[in-house]
């Protein structure tokens, strides 16, 4: 059975750091590519940052995270890490990880519609 399971969610000040897991089961994450997306309260679901298969290991990230955020992957435990410092506010949503339905593009990566496999999602909120 194919399942994606987040956590590492929490409540952290401004500047504080998170790592969030996406552990998969039902495959392996050495041949599929996996996004994680966020969605905040009324705003559409976006794309946060993608890697690709490990055959290629590429990585993805949007502008607003670029530098602060840090896509891996641990075969060993069939998990994805997204590793999140200096969270601001704009952070704050629940945020889910996905596997994409079809071979890893970089642009096309962050649209929801190229996803076949999603989490339940972690709540990531941060404030003072």
């Amino acid at each position: 059975q194919v399942q994606l399971v987040e956590s590492g969610g929490g409540l952290v000040q401004p500047g504080g750091s998170l790592r969030l897991s996406c552990t998969a089961s039902g495959f392996s994450l050495d041949y599929y590519a996996i996004g994680w997306f966020r969605q905040a309260p009324g705003q559409e679901r976006e794309g946060v940052s993608c890697i690709s298969g490990s055959e290629d290991d590429d990585t993805y990230y949007i502008d607003s995270v670029k530098g602060r955020f840090t896509i891996s992957r641990d075969l060993g435990t069939n998990t994805i890490y997204l590793q999140m410092l200096n969270l601001q506010p704009d952070d704050t949503a629940v945020y889910y990880c996905a596997r994409m339905s079809i071979t890893y593009n970089e642009k096309l990566c962050t649209r929801t519609d190229f996803y076949d496999r999603w989490g339940q999602g972690t709540q990531v909120t941060v404030s003072s």
